[in-house]
């Protein structure tokens, strides 16, 4: 008889975080050229963008027909979860970031050390120097 020590663990690796949203090719645009990744793959309801043959992690974006924006930071329709963006220059990065298409919230916990954006399906997510 097996037991569960006796067999090999399956071998893991990370390779994407994928995002519920509207409308995927909108948000892959934004985050495409934000990040400077391609499509790796794509359908009406999929996106993926990066991957490729070096086993680059991608960043997924899946139509979801009841999609409902989160609120942030307005707990009602919480965030589930928010990518981070490391840069050299806060201003700079939020300029670019605005003209792609993202919106800046009021509420901005420690502006000197991150930003709090929205994407164009309206995840937060956080762009800072110290990442």
């Amino acid at each position: 008889m097996t037991t569960p020590e006796d067999t090999q663990a399956p071998s893991f690796r990370y390779s994407a975080v994928t995002f519920d949203c509207p409308d995927p090719a909108e948000l892959a645009r934004f985050y495409g050229e934000a990040l400077g990744l391609p499509v790796a793959f794509s359908t009406d309801d999929f996106v993926l963008l990066g991957g490729g043959p070096d086993g680059a992690a991608g960043l997924g974006f899946n139509r979801l027909a009841d999609y409902r924006r989160p609120t942030w930071p307005d707990p009602s329709q919480e965030k589930q979860a928010h990518i981070d963006l490391g840069v050299d220059d806060l201003d700079t990065a939020e300029a670019r970031l605005l003209a792609l298409g993202a919106t800046k919230p009021d509420f901005q916990p420690e502006p000197d050390r991150w930003r709090v954006l929205l994407d164009p399906a309206g995840h937060p997510f956080c762009v800072s120097t110290v990442a």
